[in-house]
């Protein structure tokens, strides 16, 4: 994919530190020209090696807007103000510096976390319907605590330096505390004024609709769908109008794989009145059994499953998305055929429904045909999602007819298939990697 690191690991505009000493990389040994001193421009990308050609001992310093960040061994350094298109993405050690450019390149799903760190100047920060995070002054940071979340996520505001930093984790919040404590404001290098305007595109514009809106107070609607790691740019959006109906938002989680830098209540107004429908799905913690390291366990999945509802509906108000509106809980394919983890995801199913409908929403699941839609469709003494979004690759529109669903159940208008993995299409000019959906099911 484009996203590898290139040999040597190496970003143009970079100053490495290591100790006192700075470091200049001299990129024409990559073949490319030799970089231009940007005070706010991201520092920093291969091991520094001492004058006898020994590996410091030092960890690597990256200097970025007034910040001396420690880079930890093995993780990527990312200047996205240099590499725009550029996707964050919280399943790989990776600190992310400046602002995404308004049309990420990610792939079409990416489920799971690990610890990464985003760094932006605060007067642009954007996404999810927050602006801004904790406010945490500079004298702060050495003795900085990180309680785990139900999101595994941090955003913090840092007003000595101007920038907004969001860290996220995978299980243990140590090693993410480890590496902001170590972070230090130094003011030397951080730019004059504010930082420069991000191209007009996207984030905050409405853009007028394309072709002729639905009836946006029915509850559900009929066509085809697409979903995506990172919501597109606004320009993309009206590109791929004419082709879909409904589209999909990763809305939070413990396992949401990508930032989402254009996810606010003014991209999702906009998104409908060019007459979308939206699935908005929640990524949380996923099955005992299954392969990603964020999981609930058969103790405490009652209790995960109730605060994945209460975390839930409080990003969907702060996108704007209103009481009566679904929420899809994003379940990973697992092993169903252990009995164990089988009963801990139907408790948790059981605990997100009737939480979620408490809260005012309508609680819907996303999951594969052959492990959670199948275990809930046969499980007796739970409540049932209102509605479902199947995965079954089988390259199939159909959301009636599949061998492994019930006919009885969830219908009508209660089903949404998701029938051909990630690839990617072209609609309006636009590129984008996707998953392909069928929709005739509970939409926002």
């Amino acid at each position: 994919m484009r996203h590898a690191v290139p040999s040597g690991g190496l970003l143009s505009g970079a100053v490495l530190l290591s100790g006192a000493a700075a470091v200049p990389l001299v990129l024409a040994v990559l073949g490319a020209p030799a970089a231009r001193t940007a005070p706010d421009r991201a520092a920093a990308l291969s091991d520094a090696r001492s004058a006898s050609g020994r590996t410091a001992a030092a960890p690597r310093v990256v200097r970025y807007r007034g910040l001396r960040v420690p880079v930890p061994a093995g993780w990527q350094v990312h200047d996205l103000d240099r590499d725009p298109a550029r996707c964050v993405r919280y399943d790989r050690h990776a600190l992310y510096l400046g602002l995404p450019g308004p049309q990420p390149d990610c792939p079409a799903r990416i489920v799971g976390r690990t610890e990464a760190v985003h760094i932006q100047p605060a007067d642009r920060a954007a996404g999810d319907g927050r602006l801004t995070g904790t406010v945490v002054h500079a004298r702060q940071l050495a003795t900085l605590t990180l309680a785990r979340s139900v999101d595994h996520e941090a955003r913090l505001a840092l007003p000595e330096a101007g920038v907004t930093i969001t860290g996220v984790y995978g299980t243990d919040p140590a090693a993410l505390q480890r590496l902001l404590r170590g972070t230090r404001v130094t003011g030397s290098d951080r730019p004059a004024g504010p930082s420069p305007a991000p191209p007009p595109d996207v984030r905050r514009e409405r853009t007028p609709g394309a072709g002729s809106a639905p009836t946006l107070d029915r509850p559900w609607t009929k066509g085809k769908g697409f979903d995506t790691c990172s919501a597109p740019s606004l320009p993309a959006m009206k590109a791929w109008r004419r082709a879909f109906k409904v589209t999909n938002i990763y809305i939070g989680g413990a396992a949401r794989g990508c930032a989402q830098p254009n996810l606010t209540s003014s991209w999702l107004s906009a998104v409908r009145s060019m007459g979308y429908r939206v699935t908005p799905t929640y990524v949380g913690l996923q099955a005992p059994c299954g392969t990603r390291p964020q999981r609930f366990t058969a103790r405490n999945a009652a209790v995960e499953g109730r605060s994945a509802a209460v975390d839930a509906a409080r990003r969907a108000r702060d996108l704007g998305i209103p009481e009566g509106a679904p929420i899809y809980y994003d379940m990973e394919a697992y092993k169903h055929g252990r009995p164990a983890c089988r009963a801990a995801v139907l408790r948790f199913v059981d605990n997100w429904v009737r939480r979620l409908r408490a809260e005012g929403y309508v609680p819907c699941l996303y999951g594969s045909v052959k492990s959670a839609i199948r275990d809930v469709s046969r499980a007796t003494g739970i409540r049932r999602p209102a509605a479902v979004w199947f995965a079954n690759w089988d390259g199939n529109p159909s959301v009636y007819g599949d061998p492994f669903m019930p006919g009885d159940l969830w219908r009508p208008h209660r089903r949404v298939k998701q029938y051909r993995g990630g690839h990617r299409e072209r609609h309006g000019g636009v590129s984008l990697n996707i998953d392909s959906d069928m929709v005739d099911g509970r939409v926002h």
